[in-house]
């Protein structure tokens, strides 16, 4: 995973700032903003762990779940020629371009 650190199945943005010379970053994929910070890779990895530690103490705390919640659908945009080819696929294999869609995605991810 590059750039992102991973804890409790939370993913951690990674950035630099060379003015103040600090690593900085987010907890992504969750409703709010927390954020982290450290000199060293050590302790933005520490505060990362930390950060996740209290939001998930916080969420307890307010009974809220953890994680954005998904409901399944999202569009996407790609380019006519995938479109077709997808779609000729979709004809040859007798499954509907979503179902066709889904198994990529599965198989990118490592669900299959």
């Amino acid at each position: 995973m590059k750039d992102k650190l991973k804890y409790k199945d939370f993913i951690g943005s990674v950035h630099f700032n060379a003015d103040d010379n600090v690593f900085y970053g987010k907890i992504e994929g969750i409703e709010s903003l927390i954020s982290f910070e450290g000199s060293t890779v050590t302790e933005l990895k520490e505060s990362f762990e930390e950060a996740v530690n209290d939001y998930l103490e916080i969420c307890e705390q307010r009974r809220i779940k953890p994680f954005k919640s998904f409901n399944g659908s999202f569009n996407i945009r790609i380019s006519p020629e995938l479109h077709r080819k997808i779609s000729e696929k979709s004809y040859i294999m007798g499954l509907p371009i979503n179902k066709i869609i889904q198994h990529a995605i599965e198989r990118e991810v490592g669900m299959e």
